[in-house]
């Protein structure tokens, strides 16, 4: 299924989390909607900000959006202008009031969504789409991912035949859950149709927290003591391991009084034989 699912979506639940942050009800399909409107207007607004995500939280009244950029000062612009131009742009949208708030990327190269815009852009000013994927994964590995894979697919360099070309470099573990893998997806809209461009990132593994020591110990304290049955049970075990050597002994004991009687029974025998030899002695001589 690694292959086949989002890696996004695969991951929810264990380290990643909803970009969509609400909970309704009623009218779950005119919210659903509005979502849309709001990241379809933001993105088409603001094309050459490097917006990679949007999540949307909703509130009783208030909607609060955070645009995660590569180049805020685009979104911001000189003293915030801007900032208000976008509010009262997705205000008109929603019919709500919006909260905006702005994400800055620190590393453009590890965003699975910029590094396939690159290579899409790069595409469209007619550079040759080998050079520009060998460029991306080399910006990309040696800002410190562990992995990348970029597929390219449409009419490369200008062929009749549409193929798909695939370039990888390290590990894209797609069926690890713990794995940190980002994914984005760009098209180039060249003079010969339209490449789609696809990249998956392996950004290391999100392992789960660990428990301090302090919980352990005081984990193991409250751990109830051992049941009456297993202390029955134990105390039952410890004779038995004593029984064998007594029933040893009381074997030899009795058997060695036996042979004490044995033996005084020859000793008492022996005298009775002499004492008959010597009559037999003296009415021979007589």
């Amino acid at each position: 299924m690694g292959r086949k699912v989002h890696p996004y979506a695969f991951r929810i639940g264990a380290i990643k989390g909803w970009n969509a942050k609400w909970f309704a009800e009623k009218d779950f399909s005119a919210s659903l909607l509005e979502d849309l409107k709001l990241r379809k207007g933001i993105k088409q607004k603001y094309t050459d900000a490097g917006i990679s995500n949007i999540e949307i939280e909703r509130q009783a009244n208030k909607v609060a959006v955070t645009v995660a950029t590569s180049r805020p000062g685009i979104v911001i612009g000189r003293g915030g202008q801007r900032v208000d131009e976008m509010r009262k742009f997705l205000e008109e949208l929603a019919g709500k009031r919006i909260q905006l708030n702005i994400h800055e990327i620190g590393q453009p190269e590890l965003d699975a969504f910029l590094v396939a815009r690159s290579v899409a852009d790069q595409m469209e000013k007619r550079i040759a789409y080998r050079r520009a994927m060998k460029q991306a994964m080399f910006r990309t590995r040696q800002a410190g991912a562990r992995g990348i894979k970029i597929a390219c697919a449409g009419r490369l360099g200008g062929v009749e035949i549409a193929r798909r070309e695939v370039m990888h470099d390290g590990r894209v573990p797609l069926h690890t859950i713990r794995a940190d893998i980002d994914y984005g997806f760009a098209e180039a809209r060249t003079a010969l149709g339209r490449i789609g461009v696809k990249v998956w990132i392996y950004r290391g593994d999100i392992l789960p927290e660990t428990k301090p020591e302090n919980e352990d110990l005081s984990a193991a304290e409250m751990t109830p003591p051992a049941t009456e049955a297993a202390a029955a049970v134990t105390e039952a075990a410890k004779p038995v391991e004593q029984v064998k050597p007594r029933t040893r002994k009381k074997a030899d004991e009795t058997v060695a009084p036996a042979a004490a009687t044995s033996t005084a029974a020859v000793t008492e025998d022996k005298p009775k034989r002499t004492t008959a030899r010597r009559a037999q002695t003296n009415t021979e001589e007589t």
